[in-house]
């Protein structure tokens, strides 16, 4: 599975907005420029994100985007499924030996998982002092 720069880009948004949650609404021009990106771009993105009752705009001079629902409450699967579709491995596992589909669906339910249980309050929240090292990067 390989997300695109709409999954990647979206999900920037989502975040920036749960870092604002509470306190007015976010402009799209913003978050360009905090992490020097395309403002068009963004504009592209924040429509289906609109569209599945994630966000809603406020017009006005002050206007921007916010968020719908608390951050705990919504996860990185509900945006990855609105801007890069379901979430395949691998297309037509039925035709696979047993071992071989019981491995795709393994690592499918895996990466279904991690995307389910983690939320934009949980990666808003992120410090890089978590535990994670930037030492080791893992390609599937």
């Amino acid at each position: 599975m390989k997300i695109s720069t709409k999954g990647r880009y979206g999900m920037t948004i989502m975040i920036e907005l749960a870092k604002n949650h509470g306190e007015g609404p976010v402009s799209l021009k913003s978050i360009a420029q905090t992490h020097n990106l395309s403002e068009h771009y963004l504009e592209q993105l924040v429509a289906p994100l609109r569209n599945a009752g994630l966000v809603r705009s406020i017009r006005g001079a002050y206007g921007g985007y916010v968020l719908t629902n608390e951050p705990s409450k919504i996860t990185a699967g509900d945006i990855i499924r609105v801007l890069e579709g379901p979430i395949v491995l691998v297309e037509g596992i039925e035709d696979e030996a047993p071992a071989q589909r019981e491995l795709w669906i393994r690592i499918r339910n895996s990466i279904k998982s991690v995307l389910d249980n983690t939320t934009i309050e949980d990666l808003a929240n992120h410090t890089n002092d978590q535990g994670v090292s930037d030492a080791y990067m893992f390609y599937i």
